[in-house]
């Protein structure tokens, strides 16, 4: 059993480094499916993503009052949108409508 983990492994090491472009879509992806079943998300965007790695940064700002480390950011541009994810008990903690380049 350990043998074959081990390679399983080692085969997602290798596809890894030669198509990290292809990992981060599937990882994308993956967010975005665990996302969707928990709200209805812009059509036709594909949203940009953060991992909050410093909560303690964030705290002045609303949006990240209740943001814990790992928790994810998914930014849709267009539809001028951001939603904080936390993977890790599976919700939505936050939704707010952000102005990007307008002031």
């Amino acid at each position: 059993l350990s043998l074959g983990a081990a390679g399983y492994f080692f085969w997602q090491f290798t596809e890894l480094k030669s198509n990290p472009q292809r990992f981060i879509q599937e990882e994308t992806q993956a967010l975005i499916n665990k996302v969707s079943r928990l709200i209805v998300l812009p059509e036709g965007e594909t949203p940009t993503i953060a991992t909050v790695s410093d909560p303690e940064k964030l705290k002045d700002q609303p949006f990240f009052a209740k943001a814990k480390t790992g928790d994810k950011v998914l930014i849709f541009s267009t539809s001028q949108k951001a939603i904080l994810y936390d993977p890790v008990n599976d919700i939505i903690v936050e939704v707010a409508p952000i102005n990007i380049g307008q002031q």
